[in-house]
């Protein structure tokens, strides 16, 4: 039976979705075309009727990934932000998780393609963890990016220290533990000097 366009179009949405998520558990080298396709239900051959090249579609998933990750934490606010990025609920689902902490090192050994879906998707996440860097010392473009790039560094390394180490090791848990609290002390300091500031010019 003949496929609608249509139809095409949301079984490639649905290839895409599933390879983001397998990308993120297995990484790009521990999934293999006919395994992903199966996982999607669908057959190996079928794979080249919508990518030319699985670098395509990794390209396509990471930014599907992306899209994922800003989904889920848009509504949160900052403190709310660290604390669910730095949970441990949220190490132990690389699949559901946030992109650059599960590819990030996978990517820089990849294509120009998945290098470039990565560079747009690091700057639009820049972009929402620039929101936690709103002080009185930081309303300059270039220091709020400076300092959300530090921000966004600091809770991508956290979860790639503490997934490297054993499940059940307590070091993985101290690496959450540690920068999350730095985080958000860091926040709460950043948030009392906005709310002292006026009060000094006035």
């Amino acid at each position: 039976m003949r496929v609608t366009k249509a139809q095409a179009q949301a079984n490639r949405a649905h290839i895409v979705a599933t390879a983001a998520k397998l990308f993120r558990e297995r990484g790009y080298d521990g999934v293999g075309v006919a395994d992903l396709m199966a996982a999607a239900g669908f057959t190996h051959g079928g794979f080249y009727k919508h990518f030319p090249a699985k670098a395509d579609l990794m390209a396509e998933a990471a930014t599907c990934g992306f899209e994922q990750s800003l989904e889920k934490t848009s509504a949160l606010a900052s403190p709310e932000f660290v604390r669910h990025y730095l949970s441990r609920e949220h190490r132990d689902a690389p699949g559901d998780g946030c992109i650059m902490a599960a590819l990030c090192a996978d990517a820089a050994r990849q294509p120009a393609q998945v290098k470039t879906a990565f560079e747009a998707g690091i700057e639009a996440m820049l972009a929402r963890t620039c929101g936690l860097s709103d002080t009185p010392d930081a309303q300059d473009t270039r220091a709020r990016r400076a300092k959300g790039i530090a921000l966004m560094a600091q809770m991508i390394g956290a979860i790639m220290l503490s997934r490297a180490c054993p499940d059940e090791s307590p070091l993985a848990d101290e690496i959450l533990d540690a920068c999350s609290a730095a985080l958000l002390s860091r926040l709460s300091s950043s948030e009392e000097a906005a709310t002292a500031e006026p009060s000094r010019d006035g």
